[in-house]
């Protein structure tokens, strides 16, 4: 899914603090109501947002859960260990809500409203420094073939946590399952225009910015699940941040 970058607007890429995408339902059985309830944890190498890392380079460890309805609604929430930082402590946390259907054969659309909250609060010092913001989002998947595909966006409009400014993100997402063998090979490519571009939050005048990502997922045994993939951004170079990287990724789901 889906998680914040607070932490960079608030400290210009030098402390870190949002899967645009909605982190993926892995089901469970559940007969309260017509509710389902899924979670997921995992641990990678690096936790990459938009391209940019949250956790400096280092590892960290991640999960969520979430509960849809029959209807197709759904609530979650997810959450990652982040590099600290004094406004939003060691953890990222991501609250959201939406609705996916089918609106043709084959096409289906997501749309929801993700909450980026800080567990430490705002609260600094004895000043008031807002870390909280909305972002509305919106995608469209369909399967061509053997190939599964994805456009979405997310705006966030003007807030106080963004400095007052707003922000657009537009991305892309394909997979592909590799016939005859447990392989799936995935592929994103994101635009950024606002205040959260990854070129301006590392100090340079441009508010708009590429991020990217090639990489392969194999399940393991069961629900555990391995990947591996390459991450870039444009902007300039902040090592640990955003340095183009390999990140490995160990998750599992239930």
């Amino acid at each position: 899914m889906l998680t914040s970058v607070r932490g960079l607007l608030a400290a210009s890429l030098f402390t870190a603090s949002a899967l645009v995408a909605t982190p993926a339902f892995a089901q469970a059985d559940s007969t309260l109501s017509g509710l389902t309830v899924s979670a997921n944890v995992a641990v990678v190498s690096d936790y990459r947002f938009r391209g940019v890392s949250m956790s400096e380079g280092d590892p960290a460890i991640q999960g969520g859960i979430d509960v849809s309805h029959e209807s197709g609604f759904y609530v979650g929430t997810w959450g990652s260990s982040i590099a600290g930082a004094p406004a939003y402590g060691e953890r990222d946390l991501d609250v959201y809500g939406g609705w996916p259907g089918e609106v043709s054969p084959g096409v289906t659309v997501d749309v929801g409203l993700l909450y980026y909250l800080s567990p430490a609060g705002d609260n600094i010092g004895g000043v008031d420094t807002p870390t909280d913001y909305l972002e509305p989002y919106a995608s469209v998947s369909t399967t061509l073939g053997p190939v599964s595909a994805t456009l979405g966006a997310a705006y966030a409009w003007k807030q106080d946590a963004l400095g007052g400014g707003d922000n657009l993100y537009v991305y892309t997402d394909w997979s592909l399952g590799v016939p005859s063998t447990p392989l799936t090979l995935n592929a994103h490519l994101g635009y950024t225009d606002g205040v959260l571009a990854p070129p301006y939050l590392a100090g340079s005048a441009d508010k708009s910015g590429l991020d990217w990502s090639i990489g392969a997922t194999v399940p393991v045994y069961g629900n555990l699940t391995a990947g591996v993939s390459y991450v870039g951004v444009e902007g300039p170079s902040v090592k640990g941040l955003t340095d183009d990287a390999v990140v490995a990724t160990l998750s599992f789901s239930m």
